[in-house]
């Protein structure tokens, strides 16, 4: 089975460490040795991001127990979370970060 990492219990998202694609299935493993399956609805590149729970537009993305952006669309659990439905928060004085 291919595998994702969750690095912080804040993080809605994971990172991918294969080439995935839709309707496959990943574990999802996080920093306490835990791990679940989650359903990939997108075709995900290596390296790149699946999201692990419900993420609303407005709401902000954790990756590494930190916010690295905001969503810009509905992101469903097993979803490719890329430029197509978030917006980076690094390094723009016009956009909070949050918490």
């Amino acid at each position: 089975m291919k595998l994702a990492l969750q690095v912080d219990d804040k993080d809605n998202v994971a990172t991918i460490f294969a080439t995935v694609a839709k309707g496959e299935t990943v574990e999802v493993k996080n920093k306490a040795g835990g791990s679940r399956t989650l359903a990939v609805n997108d075709d995900i590149p290596y390296g790149h991001k699946i999201a692990l729970v419900p993420i609303a537009p407005g709401s902000h993305i954790h990756k590494y127990g930190e916010v690295i952006g905001m969503a810009t669309a509905a992101i469903a659990p097993g979803d490719y979370v890329h430029v197509h439905n978030f917006d980076s928060t690094r390094a723009r004085g016009d956009i909070g970060k949050g918490a």
